[in-house]
């Protein structure tokens, strides 16, 4: 059962989030992807591409216009390509992730862009031949082995998405500055909801591993604070670890303000680098940063920092299992532009994990998808409402438009029902099997 969420910001618990206590970052421009030029492509590759393209659009409740006249689908949201010949070369080059850079590039675009990927992603499982899809490796892009999360790995893949500036995310979260999925009370939601959302997700994770005066608590992935604080306004001691230096430093002034700093430590560390023994320990969409090499050796830290008796609370973003075995070793779009590194795990994954590699087990398991479409939605809007404060920020137009598509694609997974988010609880069950 989760306790009450505040009604607004700024009630008892709720953190400061004012960033004026320390410097404004602006974009590093040099980051920034480049997408004007266009990858060479045979003409017989982009010929098969072409095919295949006009055949998976084509079933589809979508409207798209290739130009010329051309139309394809069967009615629903239209998906407008104004460049039929680039758009079509970029995706026999490098598929998926060739149709998200057209999209940056303004090759294409939709008046409802959510809708259209939700269609895409609702059919996402069909959209390539059966005979291509027994082919994946051959066609798909693989994952780059740079991306992988040894320890070094695993900071620069985190550094690339959260030091970008706290700036840049201050202005489309709400109050709180979390980042995952709000609990809502109701829906559709509005902005006035969001934080009251984000407050009874957080007791919500901190109910499940029981923290309450006097609890050990790990947190490991800290953001900007918010549950860390919530937590010793709670009563807990809580050690706090993340590998981004934007958010370490930033959580650390909250913690101050808050004048927890006799409860609250925030390390700029590796939970791999964790010692100690903790009566909880939380972590809240950070497995997906993980990769599948190293969920054993993230369980297994779970397991060993655990004491007897506790409890560990995770909120991960997942996807059904025979999609995650299909694309496990693809590089995605996702990958190429917002989280390198990044891999969903599938709720079977977990529990196969937890089993092999821990005494702990699966005690609890609740899913709450709907609610993700519904915060992304506000994120995205949001985003959009203060497109010139980031652009002052100095983020060009080419990364605002990824953000745009990042945000629409995710919200277009929840709401399609190919992603999912879970509340997962994990019991000490004594000794490993």
């Amino acid at each position: 059962m989760s306790t009450s969420a505040p009604d607004a910001p700024g009630v008892s618990g709720a953190p400061d989030t004012s960033l004026a206590a320390g410097p404004a970052r602006t974009a590093d421009t040099g980051r920034w992807p480049d997408v004007a030029a266009v990858p060479a492509c045979s003409a017989a590759r982009t010929a098969v591409a072409r095919r295949v393209v006009r055949h998976a659009l084509n079933g589809l409740p979508l409207r798209v216009s290739l130009g010329a006249g051309e139309q394809l689908g069967e009615g629903g949201p239209l998906l407008e390509v104004r460049d039929p010949d680039t758009f079509l070369r970029r995706i026999a080059t490098n598929g998926l992730i060739g149709f998200g850079e057209s999209y940056m590039a303004y090759e294409w675009d939709a008046d409802d862009l959510v809708g259209a990927l939700t269609v895409l992603a609702g059919h996402a499982a069909t959209l390539v031949p059966s005979p291509l899809q027994r082919l994946r490796a051959l066609w798909a892009p693989r994952q780059p082995g740079a991306l992988r999360n040894t320890p070094s790995g695993a900071r620069t893949n985190i550094q690339h998405h959260y030091d970008l500036s706290n700036e840049l995310f201050a202005l489309f979260l709400d109050p709180s500055l979390s980042y995952s999925s709000a609990l809502f009370d109701r829906t559709p939601a509005t902005w006035a909801d969001l934080t009251p959302g984000q407050y009874r997700k957080i007791d919500r994770v901190l109910d499940l591993c029981g923290v309450g005066p006097g609890t050990r608590l790990l947190e490991i992935g800290t953001g900007w604070g918010t549950l860390a604080i919530r937590a010793a306004d709670r009563g807990a001691s809580v050690h706090s670890v993340t590998l981004s230096a934007e958010q370490c430093d930033l959580a650390r002034r909250r913690v101050r303000a808050g004048g927890h700093e006799g409860r609250v430590r925030v390390d700029l560390c590796d939970y791999r680098q964790v010692r100690g023994s903790y009566d909880a320990i939380a972590s809240v969409e950070m497995i997906e940063a993980v990769g599948p090499e190293y969920w054993p050796t993230f369980f297994r830290a779970l397991d060993t920092l655990l004491a007897p008796g506790g409890r560990v609370a995770l909120q991960a973003i997942t996807m059904p299992h025979d999609r995650m075995l299909a694309s496990r070793s693809t590089y995605t779009w996702v990958q190429k532009y917002i989280f390198p590194g990044g891999m969903l795990p599938s709720v079977r994954a977990i529990e196969e994990n937890v089993r092999s590699h821990t005494r702990l087990r699966v005690t609890a398991c609740d899913g709450f998808g709907e609610h993700y479409a519904q915060t992304l939605r506000l994120w995205r809007e949001r985003f959009a409402q203060q497109a010139d404060a980031v652009e002052g920020l100095g983020f060009d137009d080419t990364f605002r438009r990824m953000w745009t598509f990042y945000l629409a694609y995710s919200e277009a997974g929840f709401r399609s029902r190919y992603l999912d988010v879970h509340q997962i609880q994990l019991t000490d069950q004594g000794e490993p099997s």
